[in-house]
């Protein structure tokens, strides 16, 4: 895998879940496309766990989707129950045992479940489960939720969760499988999304709307923060399907995280009622009138600033054009790079179109920059490639404050913004200009309540108490 260093050049994703409960679909097939579709939310590793009433099986490697699953493995994964989970790790190392879905046993019998977020009192929780006897088989935050509920008292599966979820403080969208029955869950904050899609019986759980649109699945609604929803057939095996909704936790704010609009989701899902494309566009069109630039054209760092960069085209009058052309192969690998070519990984990712750049003043519009060496080795190419002047433009505010709600990013000593002004940053990555989007205009951008938001890597108030020293969250170095 990469080391710890180059994963933090940006903010990185999260995790993607997935779940359906259908009798009419072959359900670890759905879930493989599912997870296919949410692969951009994690790339370390993919897993897949099905229930048929009976017993649950799971099938979890490192590697991307396309790695782990072949139609020998998904012909072992029956049932009408499917849960999984694309990864990328934030808490726990990027090893196999902490692939997910987790199988977990306990006093109240066995679940599946597989977890995108962070929570931020895992440390306690776990030591507090290791007094007591409970045997971890992995080092993240997520084996702890899975032994609090098996451990949890209920008279079902839903009262267990419910029981459970004030103790746990952070966040966390949840899909879970037990032998009968797909849980959803998301944290009383709701900072990381979650969706309920219907198709033709079935009914499916979604990090993101993108999933279902690519298995065919019509978006019903976001889960709300706090809420639990369940389905299953009440102990009758070919009885309808039931669904049920109850509030776990409820919650005294909300919190989404604002870099789900920024960079994490896929520009054609929907968060809270709006279309992630939209409000990138409308980013764009807010710093272009916050920072403007005299320039030729302006250009995006694909894919996640194309929207960003469309809408400051249009409001500022400045023609688009596609001036970096990005390698649609280039994902996360386990073959290392030769040093050379390590120090050229942006050279491996972009390549230029001396003819549109040629001689050019050039806006370029990116999502964000965290310790500044990606976007330095951004401006030298473009340069390279002929652009006379390069102006740097960022849809965000400057990342000043490490996240421990979910985003792998760097430390605070190592976030270029928390250390240097926009003039330094500007000097250091070789820019002619550098601007960033005010915290104002992004959260005017949402169109939503500014309250409803988690900005904290921006401004450093947390929706939760952190120690600050917990520096990444991690179980182990």
């Amino acid at each position: 895998m990469l080391d710890g260093a180059r994963r933090r050049e940006r903010p990185e994703e999260n995790c993607g879940v997935f779940g359906i409960f259908s009798r009419d679909h072959e359900v670890a097939r759905t879930t493989f496309f599912g997870l296919y579709a949410l692969q951009h939310r994690g790339q370390e590793s993919a897993g897949i766990a099905t229930a048929d009433g009976e017993q649950i099986v799971c099938h979890a490697r490192m590697g991307l989707v396309s790695q782990v699953f072949n139609e020998e493995d998904l012909s072992g994964l029956t049932g009408h129950i499917a849960i999984g989970h694309t990864r990328y790790s934030t808490m726990g190392a990027s090893r196999a045992c902490n692939a997910q879905p987790l199988m977990v046993d306990g006093p109240a019998g066995q679940i599946a479940l597989a977890h995108n977020g962070n929570l931020v009192n895992a440390n306690a929780l776990r030591a507090e489960l290791e007094r007591s006897g409970f045997p971890f088989d992995t080092t993240t935050d997520s084996e702890v939720i899975a032994a609090m509920i098996v451990s949890a008292p209920g008279d079902s599966w839903s009262d267990r969760v419910a029981h459970v979820m004030p103790r746990l403080v952070g966040a966390y969208s949840l899909t879970i499988a037990t032998r009968d029955e797909l849980i959803a869950v998301r944290d009383p904050l709701g900072v990381r999304p979650l969706c309920v899609g219907r198709m033709g019986t079935g009914w499916l759980v979604s990090s993101e709307s993108c999933a279902l649109d690519t298995v065919g699945a019509q978006f019903i609604r976001e889960i709300e923060p706090g809420e639990i929803v369940s389905f299953g057939t009440d102990g009758d095996p070919a009885g309808p399907v039931r669904v049920h909704s109850r509030i776990g936790q409820r919650g005294v704010r909300r919190a989404t995280c604002v870099f789900e609009f920024i960079y994490f989701a896929r520009p054609d899902s929907v968060i809270d009622g709006k279309l992630v494309y939209q409000v990138r566009q409308e980013m764009g069109r807010r710093l272009a009138r916050e920072k403007p630039a005299e320039a030729d054209i302006v250009i995006a760092v694909p894919d996640s600033a194309t929207p960003a960069a469309i809408g400051y085209a249009e409001e500022s009058g400045i023609p688009y054009r596609e001036g970096l052309v990005k390698s649609r192969y280039i994902h996360r690998t386990f073959i290392q790079p030769e040093q050379g070519m390590r120090r050229a990984s942006v050279d491996l990712k972009f390549n230029t179109l001396p003819e549109i750049l040629g001689g050019k003043r050039v806006v370029v519009v990116d999502d964000s920059i965290v310790r500044g060496t990606t976007t330095g080795q951004l401006v030298r190419l473009l340069r390279k490639g002929g652009a006379r002047e390069v102006h740097v433009r960022i849809h965000c505010p400057p990342f000043v404050n490490p996240c421990y709600l979910g985003i792998d990013v760097a430390r605070k000593g190592e976030l270029i913004a928390a250390k240097m002004t926009v003039d330094q940053v500007c000097e250091h990555i070789g820019a002619d200009s550098l601007g960033f989007l005010s915290v104002g205009g992004l959260l005017d951008a949402l169109g939503l309540p500014e309250k409803d938001y988690c900005r904290a890597c921006f401004t450093g108030q947390y929706p939760v108490n952190v120690q600050l020293e917990l520096d990444k969250l991690a179980l182990e170095s």
